[in-house]
């Protein structure tokens, strides 16, 4: 299981790391709502490494990026990231991006999702960054039809996939 920690002491864990010789990979994101799409992607970016940070953008930073976000408090997304076997650190950041976490930890691997990177299309303003100081940049396909968005949309509508099997099911426990 991973921990939620505060720069200095992300700091300290990721010299520890590279003493050790391992190398370390680094996403970030608002992960609210966390679903399959972030899971297979976390896992995915944790076998880049020996060890994955994930950048959690702070509730206020969210608020920026995505008005009306988020919808899950910062302390519960990182702890539900923290859980998963993948996610070795998580740090909560309060910029709109991760440039001076990034700079701070300096991690040997910066991922980013397939929606990213394209040519001719946005790319993360952290990528200069890692490729100044010699980290790679990989960018992980996107898990179509998985998004926190589609899955607001979703509940919002009243329904989700699966929703009608499962309101039949508590029709029959009911029976």
């Amino acid at each position: 299981m991973g921990q939620v920690l505060t720069l200095e002491p992300a700091r300290a864990w990721r010299a520890d790391q590279a003493r050790a010789g391992l190398s370390v990979v680094f996403t970030n994101g608002v992960f609210d709502l966390l679903h399959v799409g972030h899971v297979r992607y976390l896992q995915a970016a944790r076998a880049l490494g020996d060890a994955l940070v994930v950048g959690l953008n702070s509730d206020a930073a969210t608020a920026a990026l995505k008005p009306g976000r988020p919808l899950v408090p910062q302390a519960e997304r990182g702890e539900v990231l923290a859980a998963l076997a993948c996610v070795d650190v998580v740090v909560v950041f309060d910029g709109t991006d991760a440039n001076d976490l990034v700079g701070a930890l300096r991690p040997d691997v910066y991922v980013k999702g397939g929606d990213w990177g394209q040519a001719g299309g946005k790319q993360p303003p952290e990528a200069a960054l890692v490729a100044a100081y010699g980290g790679r940049i990989a960018y992980l396909p996107y898990v179509a039809g998985h998004s926190t968005s589609a899955l607001i949309e979703r509940i919002a509508a009243g329904g989700a996939a699966g929703a009608h099997g499962a309101r039949a099911h508590s029709r029959q426990a009911r029976r």
